[in-house]
């Protein structure tokens, strides 16, 4: 297990409190060995004027995830992780439902991170792919 042994869901959905991520009701559901899942809806807040999910929607689910995910790796009292880089390919459209997050690490480093987060609709459909570059860094 990569993430801390006494974390759970609800801690994990308390960090996002009063912010982007409660806003779009960005919601963790799994802790897996080496990954964390979270859904977030498609209504309105995440649409775009087309009526699909927007993509910068996609980005901030992926972007939520991979943080997240590098910052319960690393020892918060010494370091912290910030975003270098994100990128989002945008596969297949969704109107409406739970979209689903999933993101593993691909290097895990003591300086820097990339962790890929997969997005999935009800269907099980990949719609998005996104990969993210953290940088660790010493607190002063």
């Amino acid at each position: 297990m990569i993430f801390p042994p006494d974390l759970s869901l609800d801690s994990l959905n308390q960090m996002g409190k009063n912010t982007m991520t409660d806003f779009l009701d960005i919601r963790f559901t799994q802790i897996g060995e080496d990954f964390l899942e979270a859904t977030m809806p498609v209504t309105d807040k995440t649409k775009q004027p087309l009526g699909l999910l927007h993509g910068g929607a996609n980005v901030v689910l992926a972007e939520t995830l991979g943080s997240v995910a590098a910052t319960l790796t690393v020892d918060t009292s010494r370091q912290h992780c910030v975003g270098l880089e994100i990128n989002a390919n945008h596969l297949k459209s969704v109107r409406d439902g739970l979209v689903r997050g999933v993101t593993k690490p691909i290097h895990l480093g003591k300086k820097t991170q990339v962790w890929e987060i997969k997005i999935y609709n009800g269907h099980d459909e990949l719609t998005c792919i996104s990969r993210i570059t953290m940088a660790i860094i010493d607190k002063k």
